[in-house]
């Protein structure tokens, strides 16, 4: 199954109620949602996601009803957000199950970073136990894995199928799809490089910028994938406008502000995280307006 990730896969929010808890009846129309704007994939429980405030329940609830709305039509990827090998090895085993494609796993990285023997034994680990192709989700600042460590932990575990490639930094990016193995899939995150991602020769993206506007993401890599640099080049601009609007640090209720505006019942984040704030609604706002998207 992860032969077949590549291209435009949106990391879906996760819909929150005003008492913190989960609405998974809103689950099935932001799939709809995503996968109607011709999304190539989805991820659930990541960043955007607020995965790292969820239970272990939770998020066999989400994964499950994230798989069931797919229904087969994309494939899905489950986030791991833990500290600890036994509990990602926990969350692994949890959804193992549900047929997710793979799971996408941050470095443990809570003020401890494990040296590089102790990181390589973690997806190791995690690999044996949980049975499931790993994408790692390398994104965390004061545990962030160099190109040279990716590579070797790809090499040595199979399972590991990729790495989703974050923070803003194109140069590590580039080293990264220089020095991995050919059969391993890297993504991009760097949200507001998603072009020269894309010619560097990425297998696709997995970031928050492509669920507050899945269509005109799709046609961005459409157009890269047809030698249309200048439509390109045009949306990149346009997406980077809504990106800088987006970007701080209540990133996923920004991210669900702009679903609201396309129809989509993303509701609240989770607390306590604020909810997107009216200069920042007013700039997403315009920034959907100039890739003609229309406030519903």
């Amino acid at each position: 199954m992860s032969k077949k990730l590549s291209g435009v896969i949106p990391p879906m929010t996760t819909p929150f109620r005003e008492d913190g808890e989960m609405s998974l009846d809103a689950v099935k129309a932001q799939v709809d949602f995503l996968v109607t704007c011709g999304s190539h994939g989805l991820a659930a429980g990541g960043s955007t996601g607020e995965g790292h405030t969820l239970d272990v329940a939770e998020y066999r609830d989400l994964m499950q009803a994230t798989v069931d709305a797919a229904a087969g039509r994309v494939p899905v990827v489950a986030g791991i957000i833990v500290d600890s090998t036994r509990d990602a090895v926990r969350r692994g085993k949890a959804v193992r199950d549900l047929g997710v494609a793979a799971l996408q796993v941050t470095p443990v990285h809570y003020l401890f970073k494990p040296d590089d023997d102790a990181m390589v034994r973690h997806f190791r680990t995690m690999a044996d136990e949980a049975g499931v192709p790993i994408i790692i989700y390398n994104v965390v600042p004061w545990s962030y894995l160099s190109p040279a460590l990716l590579v070797r932990i790809m090499t040595e575990v199979p399972l590991v199928v990729g790495v989703k490639q974050s923070a803003g930094d194109l140069k590590l990016f580039a080293d990264l799809m220089l020095t991995a193995p050919k059969d391993k899939l890297i993504f991009s995150a760097i949200d507001a490089l998603m072009y020269p991602s894309y010619t560097l020769g990425a297998a696709g993206s997995i970031a928050a910028i492509l669920a507050a506007a899945p269509k005109p993401s799709v046609d961005l890599w459409d157009a890269v994938k047809a030698g249309d640099h200048a439509r390109a080049h045009d949306l990149h601009r346009k997406l980077l406008v809504l990106w800088n609007a987006m970007v701080a640090d209540n990133l996923p209720a920004c991210t669900k502000f702009a679903q609201h505006l396309q129809g989509v019942p993303a509701m609240l984040p989770r607390p306590p995280m604020p909810v997107a704030s009216a200069a920042q609604r007013a700039a997403i706002t315009t920034a959907l307006a100039g890739l003609g998207i229309v406030a519903r």
